[in-house]
C-alpha cells in the first residue's frame, strides 16, 4: 500500500495520474479513507462529488457498531477504538485490493489530501508499514488555485460557500479576465486568504515533521515545482521509491500520459476561463506573482512566511 498526500490543490491529483499510468501501479483519487473527525453534512446532497465523511469517521461514529463493540462477548474489556481502527484497515484493504485484483498491476495506492490536521498520524496508526509520498507546492500558488476551485464549486454540484463579495469578484473575473487582473482588485477577501494561509502553514508544517518521524524511510517528498522542471527524473525517483519499474521508456510514457497538454488540450500557462471555466487552470509555478496584491503578500508573509523560507520558496522575508 502507498498513499499520496498533500494540501488540496498542491498537485495530488496530477501526481496520482502519473503514478496510475504505470503498468505496475494502480492509484485512485477521492478514496477519503482517513480523517477521524472529517464530516461535511452539506455533502449529503445528491450529485456532490465528495463523500460527506471519511471511511474512518463513518466506522468510528456508527452508533450501533460502537454499542456492539462495547457489549459483544468477543470484545468485552477490549479497547473499542483499536478494533475500530482495525476494521477501518480491513475495509481499506478490501476496497483497494478488490480493484487491484481486476488489473494486472501489483502496487496500489490512494490520493489522500490533508482534509484534517492529523492525517499522517492517523494513517500511521492504521498502516504503519505504508509508503507515503508528500507533494508540496508553494502555498501562494495553492491559494490562487484553491480560490478558483471555490469559484467553480457550484459546477461540481457542491454548496458554494462564497460571500457576496466573492461572487462579485468571480463574475467580474469570468466576464473579463484580463481586465480584472490588470485592475489589481485581487481575487481574495482577507478572511479567505488568512484561512488558506493558516491551513497551508499548519498542515504542511505538521506533515514535514510527522512524515519522517512516523514512516522513516517509507516517507518521501516531492515538489510540484520539481515535477514541472524535471518530470522524468522526479517521476523515476518516485517509482523507484515504490519499487516499480524505473526504465526510461516506462517513465517517459507515464509523464506523457499525465501531461497538462494531453489533459487540457492547451500548453501550460494558457487558460480558457473566457470559454468554459475549464477544469484545468494554468498548470504553472509562480502564478501567484501575477495575482497577489500587496495586501495579499503582506497577509501571507505574516501568517506563513517562515514556512516559505524553511521550504526554500523564499531566501528571507524581503519579498
Amino acid at each position: 500500500m502507498f498513499f499520496v498526500v498533500g494540501e488540496p490543490k498542491s498537485g495530488t491529483g496530477w501526481l496520482a495520474k502519473i503514478l496510475d499510468s504505470h503498468p505496475e501501479v494502480l492509484c485512485r483519487v477521492k478514496g477519503v479513507f482517513f480523517g477521524r473527525k472529517l464530516r461535511r453534512e452539506e455533502l449529503k446532497m445528491a450529485g456532490a462529488r465528495m463523500p460527506p465523511t471519511s471511511l474512518h469517521n463513518a466506522i468510528l461514529e456508527d452508533e450501533y457498531l460502537k454499542l456492539w463493540m462495547e457489549r459483544s462477548g468477543w470484545t468485552k474489556g477490549d479497547n473499542p477504538t483499536k478494533h475500530l481502527d482495525n476494521l477501518t484497515r480491513l475495509a481499506i484493504d478490501y476496497f483497494l485490493t478488490e480493484k487491484l485484483s481486476k488489473t494486472e498491476k501489483r502496487l496500489v495506492g490512494d490520493k489522500t489530501p490533508f482534509f484534517t490536521l492529523d492525517v499522517l498520524s492517523e494513517m500511521s496508526a492504521i498502516y504503519p508499514e505504508a509508503k507515503v509520498i508528500h507533494i508540496i507546492r508553494d502555498g501562494r500558488d495553492v491559494a490562487v488555485s484553491l480560490m478558483h476551485h471555490f469559484w467553480k464549486s457550484e459546477e461540481r454540484g457542491e454548496p458554494a460557500k462564497l460571500a457576496p463579495e466573492e461572487l462579485i469578484k468571480r463574475e467580474a473575473f469570468y466576464r473579463e479576465p484580463q481586465r480584472f487582473s490588470s485592475s489589481r482588485a485581487g481575487i481574495f477577501l482577507e478572511e479567505r486568504l488568512r484561512s488558506i494561509a493558516e491551513n497551508w502553514k499548519t498542515r504542511v508544517g505538521r506533515a514535514i515533521e510527522d512524515g519522517p518521524t512516523l514512516f522513516r524511510d517509507n516517507y518521501t517528498e516531492v515538489r510540484y515545482e520539481g515535477l514541472l522542471e524535471k518530470p522524468q527524473w522526479e517521476t523515476g525517483r518516485l517509482f523507484g521509491f515504490l519499487g516499480a519499474d524505473t526504465s526510461e521508456r516506462v517513465v517517459g510514457r507515464c509523464v506523457e500520459a499525465a501531461s497538462f497538454k494531453k489533459g487540457s488540450g492547451r500548453e501550460r500557462g494558457q487558460d480558457n476561463y473566457a470559454l468554459d471555466h475549464g477544469k484545468y487552470r494554468k498548470g504553472i509555478a509562480g502564478d501567484w506573482e501575477n495575482v497577489f496584491t500587496e495586501q495579499d503578500k503582506a497577509i501571507f508573509k505574516e501568517i506563513a512566511g517562515d514556512l516559505l523560507i524553511e521550504l526554500g520558496y523564499e531566501e528571507d522575508d524581503n519579498w
